[in-house]
């Protein structure tokens, strides 16, 4: 380990408490999400604990794993885990961790086009109320992603330092953060899109940037229609030749 990697931020910061114990909640899921405590430590840091006792070693161990992504070092005990400030080492690892989603799955727009035709299609199909269904199928493709639920955590956190190393990560992994939310949005849009174009049967146009993904055309597609499209295509009724067929 090196003396850079060794950093830890011991000072609290403000609204630290409250996000330790929306993170851990969601990790932990509903059903034991309300038994999780957190409370200040005499010389700083927290501890985290459940009031059930079943499985609480598991779940410690999801915990630390998700606060150790957001950035922070813990301690895993078999009574509660110990949040002890910020880590280089961890601050590092989410800078990474968001580089990677905005070079990897954020990129691929096609594969949640795909996710939100398959989704509002199913729900269509079990009578999903029509006007409820892009309001689901973006909540479903939400989780899908993780990003939208993580960056959501950290809201009303103020992130701070005295030491000047992690002064520099922590405005790295602040900017990351804002072209993940971006890229986030970008996906959720276009989820809710294809869900009222499912709902409605009618096709969209492609509305995302040129930059933002490439379409994969085949020899045998027309020209500028998509992947996105030709799904939405062969998933949605096609409501005139229905008509034009029933007349005849």
């Amino acid at each position: 380990m090196t003396m850079e990697s060794s950093y830890l931020e011991d000072l609290p910061s403000t609204g630290q408490e409250r996000v330790v114990q929306r993170i851990c909640a969601r990790v932990a899921g509903p059903a034991v999400g309300a038994g999780v405590q957190v409370a200040s430590l005499p010389l700083g840091g927290l501890q985290v604990w459940l009031d059930s006792p079943r499985h609480r070693w598991r779940f410690y161990h999801r915990m630390a794993r998700e606060l150790r992504l957001a950035g922070w070092h813990t301690e895993t005990g078999p009574d509660r885990l110990l949040l002890l400030g910020w880590s280089a080492v961890c601050l590092s690892h989410r800078a990474r961790m968001l580089s990677a989603a905005l070079a990897g799955r954020l990129a691929d727009f096609d594969k949640t086009a795909f996710m939100a035709v398959m989704i509002a299609t199913r729900l269509r199909h079990e009578g999903f109320p029509v006007e409820e269904l892009p309001a689901e199928v973006e909540a479903r493709c939400r989780d899908a992603l993780r990003w939208p639920a993580r960056l959501e955590d950290l809201d009303g956190l103020e992130r701070r330092s005295s030491l000047e190393p992690l002064r520099l990560r922590l405005a790295q992994v602040a900017g990351l953060e804002a072209k993940v939310g971006c890229r986030c949005c970008e996906h959720l849009a276009l989820a809710s899109k294809v869900a009222r174009t499912v709902a409605g049967g009618a096709v969209p146009a492609r509305s995302r940037a040129r930059s933002s993904a490439s379409c994969s055309a085949t020899p045998d597609s027309s020209p500028g229609v998509g992947l996105t499209e030709r799904m939405v295509c062969v998933s949605v009724p096609n409501v005139a030749t229905t008509r034009a067929g029933t007349a005849r």
